[in-house]
């Protein structure tokens, strides 16, 4: 009876958590829609839609499988499939799965929700001037293969997991893998007509609704609860409660170290750094979360609070033009919160740090090489970009003929 309650306990976690990063999208949706114009509303919200869905599809289609082939001892564990579709294992719906921390159904859908996140992070960097076909068709090669594949390396039992490699929750495995497509795809488009000057120099295109993201990224915080809590993958009280709590710090410090290096720098409180700030500090906790003291999870939030305003400054200067700042939080400080593995923590030391180097290193690589084949490929094409009078006039008009706020037509340029 004790082992039914603790599996039952287990898996009602997990599902709660599953519903948690399920509404992470919502938080992501708003924060992409209200640091962008409201001429484009329409086509961020599509997006976002398009990849929950399709992602959860793709999933089920071959990307469970292709991430979690079942690598047998002594492979090399690059690359296995499983074969298409779905089916519960014997035994897949009793305590003797995963060790009674949830059941197979529930570890799909879990894994699920996380598939589809790698590219919402691509479609926040290239808000406002991509065509919608060409995102939803690179989107459905992304996740629905090079994400599993890389996945398949560490979390699936492949190469990177023999080698040593940790990854928590996904500070590489999503987060990073949908920065280094984001940067890629910010290079091929090109920047919004407006952004940078004939000097050079960037010109702010402020957001038309800041409450609105703010908003999803308090609604992405406590999504993370889900994501990083349900990544100890059973209910245990000490590893979650210990999750949570540097989960919550990263998060705090980081906000509160870019809105003060960010004042200190430009001299003003600016709202936006805040929020990235906070998202700063969660990716860079997740993949460390559960290794991590208060104290050590408050210093990893602070450097990436640093990273952020730096980050974002250093995109500017490159002249890539990112509406949300999703290169600096998601691949810059998925960067740093991996390498944090093997400076803080139960596993911090020399060799552990390699190790993490190395990981970020071939995932970036990876990901860097499959992003441009599939979207260079698209460029010379389909195209990428939509047409100059499509940008100026807004994609809600010319790719959905509709309006996100039909009464209000204010701020449309």
């Amino acid at each position: 009876m004790e082992s039914t309650a603790l599996f039952t306990a287990n898996n009602v976690w997990m599902m709660i958590c599953t519903a948690l990063v399920f509404f992470m999208h919502l938080g992501f949706s708003f924060l992409e829609i209200g640091l962008t114009r409201q001429k484009n509303a329409v086509n961020i919200l599509f997006k976002n839609f398009f990849v929950i869905t399709s992602g959860l599809l793709l999933y089920c289609i071959g990307g469970f499988n292709l991430m979690y082939p079942g690598f047998e001892e002594g492979a090399m564990g690059i690359l296995k499939f499983a074969g298409f579709g779905i089916t519960a294992p014997e035994g897949g719906m009793t305590a003797e799965y995963a060790s009674g921390g949830y059941t197979w159904w529930t570890d799909f859908l879990f894994q699920g929700m996380f598939a589809a996140t790698a590219a919402t992070i691509v479609s926040g960097a290239v808000a406002e001037r991509v065509k919608l076909n060409s995102f939803m068709i690179f989107s459905i090669i992304y996740v629905g293969l090079v994400y599993p594949i890389i996945g398949s390396w560490k979390w699936g039992g492949g190469f990177l997991d023999q080698w040593g490699f940790y990854d928590f929750a996904g500070s590489t495995l999503v987060h990073s893998v949908g920065g280094w497509a984001a940067l890629i795809a910010v290079y091929l488009l090109g920047a919004r007509i407006g952004k940078f000057g004939k000097d050079g120099k960037p010109n702010a295109i402020p957001g038309h609704n800041i409450p609105l993201a703010a908003a999803g990224v308090l609604i992405l915080w406590l999504g993370w609860f889900g994501f990083n809590g349900g990544s100890v993958l059973s209910a245990d009280p000490e590893l979650t409660s210990l999750t949570l709590v540097t989960t919550c710090l990263a998060a705090a410090a980081g906000g509160v170290s870019a809105a003060l290096f960010s004042n200190l720098l430009y001299k003003n409180f600016d709202l936006t750094m805040f929020m990235n700030g906070v998202l700063g500090g969660l990716v860079g906790i997740t993949a460390g979360a559960d290794q991590m003291s208060p104290t050590d999870a408050i210093f990893i939030g602070i450097i990436a609070g640093v990273i952020i305003v730096l980050g974002i400054s250093l995109i500017d200067k490159l002249k890539l033009d990112d509406p949300v700042g999703a290169i600096a939080v998601h691949l810059i400080c998925g960067i740093w919160g991996t390498l944090a593995v093997g400076i803080f923590g139960a596993m911090a030391s020399f060799n552990q740090f390699i190790i993490q180097l190395i990981g970020v290193g071939i995932v970036g690589a990876f990901s860097c090489i499959t992003a441009f084949i599939i979207l260079f490929a698209i460029k010379k094409t389909m195209g990428l970009r939509v047409e100059a009078d499509e940008e100026l006039k807004g994609l809600d008009l010319m790719e959905h003929r509709m309006d996100a706020y039909s009464d209000f037509r204010l701020n449309q340029h």
